[in-house]
């Protein structure tokens, strides 16, 4: 069974960066894509980015040039800098792993952001 254990959420003033972090335990097999999702204050989860395993990135146009998404295949990990952060950024941030094929998907708990002055 995979786990993920997110880290690295907490407050930020606006123009202020952070760090996710995400381990997955369990060993997942297989071809997989993880990224991370949000979401805000009374709103539904949103993409934030997802990475493939050769490294094909993908981001909402809202963090698009702000954050960026990194992976370490050989740990299982994955990584979400967050830099220039907005209030619109203020939510909770879940890891999330994607195995293909297999109509499993994975969640972290969530971590949250605030962004506020």
């Amino acid at each position: 069974q995979v786990q993920l254990v997110e880290s690295g959420g907490g407050s930020v003033q606006p123009g202020g960066s952070l760090r996710l972090s995400c381990a997955a335990s369990g060993s997942p097999t297989g071809v997989y894509v993880m990224g991370w999702y949000r979401q805000p204050p009374g709103k539904p989860r949103e993409l934030v980015a997802t990475v493939s395993q050769r490294g094909h990135k993908n981001y909402a146009d809202s963090v698009n040039g702000r954050f960026t998404i990194s992976r370490d295949n050989t740990k299982n990990t994955v990584e979400l800098q967050m830099n220039s952060l907005k209030p619109d950024d203020t939510a909770v941030y879940y890891c999330n792993l994607l195995p293909l094929g297999t109509g499993m998907n994975y969640w972290g708990n969530g971590t949250l952001v605030t962004v506020s002055s």
